[in-house]
């Protein structure tokens, strides 16, 4: 029996494309899409969105150190806001894609009590600043090279090393839940927005 090489190529190229950084897909955000998410998962498929209810929520780690830009970067310093944590490598095309997504979110939402933090899994600081300032981001980013703050998450919550992940912490400092895709604006505010009212 003779391969096609054509095919063979085909084959190929699509299992590269699965294996990038992610495979963008939208994240559901009103119940209508999150029920469906639900019912895939159920069936063995993989939901988007990881909800964590309030009573269960773990203690988000403490990610800490250097920035991208040099100074110094604390998630907790931004305890009593809901921080939208995004796990980003400047080679990576979703990344680039979501990140002025994540920009104008914290933006618009800001006075509401949104933070943004990035975390650049690059290797060159050098390299994860480029991207920050070509992209004008207002937001700070820890620089992690290989994502190595990432292994103290609770086991199952999101693979370190498939991005772009993001991570949802509320304002008391757990996590809330998480999506390893890309996120659009509507995605976040869909997300933060039953989290802000959960601190009034």
């Amino acid at each position: 029996m003779k391969t096609n090489p054509r095919a063979v190529l085909c084959v190929v190229v699509a299992g590269l494309v699965v294996t990038g950084c992610a495979t963008p897909k939208p994240l559901p955000t009103d119940v209508e899409q999150a029920e469906r998410a639900e019912q895939a998962q159920q069936a063995g498929g993989s939901g988007l969105f990881k909800s964590i209810p309030v009573g269960e929520r773990p203690a988000a780690p403490d990610f800490a150190g250097t920035g991208v830009d040099g100074g110094s970067v604390r998630l907790s310093d931004h305890r009593g806001h809901v921080v939208v944590v995004n796990a980003w490598a400047s080679t990576c095309g979703p990344c680039r894609a979501e990140s002025p997504a994540l920009d104008r979110t914290q933006r618009k939402l800001k006075s509401r009590g949104v933070r943004v933090l990035g975390v650049s899994t690059d290797a060159s600081r050098a390299s994860a600043l480029a991207f920050q300032k070509d992209l004008a981001l207002s937001y700070p980013s820890l620089h992690d090279p290989g994502g190595k703050q990432f292994l103290k998450l609770p086991n199952g919550l999101v693979n370190p090393r498939i991005l772009p992940f993001t991570l949802f912490v509320d304002r008391e400092g757990r996590i809330a839940g998480a999506v390893q895709s890309t996120v659009t604006e509507e995605d976040v505010r869909g997300v933060v927005t039953p989290m802000l009212a959960e601190g009034e």
